[in-house]
């Protein structure tokens, strides 16, 4: 996708970026109409999708040709697309059996094919072919849609519903999401597939094949030690895709060796613990412009001091604080009155969070943490949702609710406006820019 830009464009930062913007732009549509359905209300779903507009992270990924923007969109596609399936599959199966269901499965051979869960394998085998961590989710989620099968067969009256859902619904609709996502995923790599012998001949002899924990982060990979498949000679037909695909497997195992052992060793100025990720512990630095004298590039700054222009990848403090809290009360919600809208975010923050706790020893960044956003952003929305309240009429609980929702947007939007020079390059006199670094593990 980048490359289609940069053919479009040129090889220059507008070509290089253009398809980042259009995707950040994209996945607040997906945003809007995620939160809508799960809501029910195009207020909130609106609101939901300014709420992502107005996050520095989400804002300042859409600026750079950066993955992390690409994978955020496609996992947000498909959860959306799981959501649509939980609803297709309940419309379905009330008209297959409009009056219940009073024995055995239910209905099944006309409720095998769900299109919303191809197109959700399509978009978390995109969202893996960007990075690898989409597995997580793709594989929490594809558990919740089991549940959400399972949960629509009950309320049908179908009897002994997790077995059997898991036979008639489990079993097909993981064809149906994960071997579809697997496909895709394979197909991502044609590039590499019709050319296998030329990497074989660069890759196979200088990666890291092997890990030896005696030698720690050395690598011990070096001359003949080439990949079985470089040996082979060259197929043809059938052959020569087996070959092929043997070819990328052993690339997968040098990948994978060198992300979960060699990077141990290595430090970063920017590198971050996942732990605080939620409180915006450790930002990136992108570029920055220091030193800028008192009349050179517009700069005012009083006699002896100077300006700073900077990018830095940080998201809106008041969205991330106030969301954090949203995600504590879903987990509320979705375990004492189990509403499945709250589960969904849960489940997302997640599993696009947790996983990180197990690589925190090696150099991993605060902008990984964009896939957790829209989850947050869910969370803020169903809270909005609920402090309102489901009733039009005029009421005390109403007016305070919409009083304490609308002052944490403008909160945000405000917060947003003050953080904006420091997401977007802007001149700043050096205790301007002093008064947006709130915190010494910010610089």
């Amino acid at each position: 996708m980048i490359a289609l830009g940069e053919k479009a464009f040129g090889m220059d930062p507008f070509g290089w970026r253009i398809a980042s913007a259009v995707v950040g732009a994209l996945m607040v549509l997906v945003m809007v109409r995620l939160a809508r359905r799960v809501t029910g209300s195009t207020v909130l779903g609106c609101v939901a999708g300014l709420l992502l507009c107005f996050d520095g992270l989400h804002l300042v990924l859409s600026r750079l040709a950066l993955l992390d923007i690409f994978v955020a969109f496609f996992v947000l596609c498909g959860v959306a697309c799981l959501v649509n399936d939980r609803d297709w599959f309940r419309v379905r199966l009330d008209r297959l059996a409009p009056d219940g269901v009073r024995e055995g499965f239910g209905p099944v051979r006309r409720a095998l094919l769900r299109p919303w869960l191809l197109l959700a394998g399509v978009s978390f085998g995109l969202a893996v072919g960007t990075k690898w961590t989409a597995l997580f989710p793709m594989a929490a989620f594809g558990l919740l849609a089991w549940a959400w099968s399972c949960g629509a067969r009950r309320s049908f009256g179908v009897r002994r519903p997790v077995l059997r859902s898991a036979l008639v619904d489990g079993v097909p609709a993981f064809f149906q999401l994960v071997g579809v996502a697997l496909l895709v995923y394979v197909a991502t790599w044609t590039g590499w597939l019709v050319n296998a012998h030329h990497y074989e001949d660069h890759l196979s002899s200088t990666q890291y094949t092997r890990y030896d924990h005696q030698e720690g982060c050395k690598a011990v990979s070096a001359g003949d030690d080439r990949w079985p498949s470089a040996a082979e000679p060259d197929a043809a037909g059938v052959g020569e895709v087996v070959q092929s695909l043997h070819s990328l497997w052993n690339y997968h195992q040098d990948v994978y060796a060198f992300h979960a052992h060699f990077l141990n060793c290595s430090d970063h100025t920017y590198q971050s613990r996942p732990s605080g990720w939620l409180l915006l512990n450790r930002p990136v630095g992108v570029e920055a412009e220091v030193d800028i004298k008192p009349g050179t590039q517009g700069c005012d700054a009083p006699r002896g001091s100077d300006c700073i222009r900077q990018v830095i990848l940080l998201g809106t403090p008041a969205l991330w604080w106030g969301g954090t809290l949203a995600l504590v009360f879903a987990v509320v919600m979705w375990v004492g009155r189990r509403d499945w809208r709250y589960g969904l975010a849960v489940v997302g923050a997640a599993s696009t969070w947790l996983p990180w706790l197990m690589y925190d020893d090696r150099p991993i960044f605060l902008f990984y943490a964009v896939l957790v956003l829209p989850f947050l952003v869910l969370a803020l929305t169903l809270t909005m949702g609920t402090l309102i309240g489901s009733s039009s009429a005029p009421s005390n609980r109403r007016t305070v609710g919409v009083v304490v929702s609308g002052s944490f947007f403008v909160l945000v939007l405000l917060n947003f406006a003050w953080f904006w020079p420091i997401w977007t390059d802007g001149l700043l006199t050096h205790s301007e820019w002093l008064d947006r670094i709130w915190f010494d593990r910010w610089i």
